[in-house]
């Protein structure tokens, strides 16, 4: 499956007899999949069809749909509002009563009057809604395969980024590993070093005995042992979930937290500058890569 990314945006325009529509969809980051629907009055019926078309395709993202729709004026209906004619010709009555000597008013000043003509839509029939609702439906799932193209497009690009800088976390975590502080020697002759120190420091006799013990607590502290082997798995795992593809937005996110929580037990551990280095370098790709990851769906 291909990866996706949680932004993009789609247009489709459609039309059917004398009405012409457009459906715009958006899509940005969220946690779990939101839509946010706006339609026109009257196509109330479509919102639990259009839910479950969106949610067969996309996983996770807020989801901005809207739908604007314009019909034809020559099928409105000329028609006279009854309630307006009369509230004109009651004023007429009670004008002619207070004014006498007035010409009465014409056909056409009275029709003038706001209100009195209006246009209204012409009401479809039954079949004609559905073939309407039929139509929108069609068009929206148009829109929806752009949608989903272009957020696979985008999650394309995640993917050789996020592939990048796997490898770079990759590379120094074998760094880390290749370490000639690390070597057992190296940390031996330390250890041995900060032990003759602490002796010709020493005002008095310390027990040979608890200072092996503490060398060896000291020792076994600063191994990254675990860590560098939790690393190399971390990447095996993200690599894997990449070539998978998918809805892995969660799981890969939850693992840039676990190499994050190694970096930092790495630094801590540190007792060499190249150690530390390593560690920093660690951390700042661990950034740069859950900024890329935040965007997958």
């Amino acid at each position: 499956m291909a990866l996706a990314s949680m932004t993009g945006f789609a247009r489709a325009p459609g039309e059917t007899g004398v009405v012409r529509w457009t459906w715009e969809l958006r899509s940005v980051n969220g946690k779990s999949l939101d839509l946010r629907i706006r339609i026109p009055t009257g196509l109330e019926a479509l919102e639990p069809k259009i839910r479950e078309r969106c949610s067969k395709v996309l996983r996770r993202g807020n989801i901005s749909i809207g739908l604007s729709m314009q019909r034809d004026q020559a099928e409105n209906q000329l028609q006279v509002n009854e309630a307006a004619l009369e509230s004109v010709l009651s004023a007429i009555k009670l004008l002619e009563t207070r004014i006498p000597n007035v010409a009465p008013p014409t056909l056409d000043g009275i029709l003038a009057q706001k209100g009195v003509f209006e246009l209204k839509e012409q009401e479809d029939d039954e079949a004609a809604q559905q073939a309407l609702h039929s139509a929108l439906l069609t068009s929206l799932d148009a829109a929806l395969i752009d949608l989903v193209d272009m957020r696979h497009s985008e999650g394309a690009a995640i993917g050789k980024v996020v592939h990048q800088q796997i490898d770079t976390i990759a590379s120094l975590t074998q760094a880390a590993e290749d370490l000639p502080a690390r070597q057992p020697e190296a940390i031996k002759a330390r250890l041995k070093k900060m032990v003759e120190e602490l002796l010709d420091a020493s005002e008095t006799k310390l027990d040979p005995q608890r200072l092996h013990q503490e060398a060896v607590f000291l020792a076994t502290k600063a191994d990254i042992r675990e860590e560098l082997d939790r690393l190399h798995a971390h990447v095996n795992a993200v690599r894997e979930l990449l070539d998978t593809g998918g809805a892995i937005g969660r799981r890969v996110d939850f693992l840039a937290q676990e190499f994050n929580r190694e970096a930092n037990t790495l630094c801590s551990k540190s007792n060499d500058v190249d150690l530390t280095a390593i560690g920093l370098d660690l951390k700042a790709v661990i950034d740069q890569m859950r900024e890329q990851i935040q965007n997958l769906e």
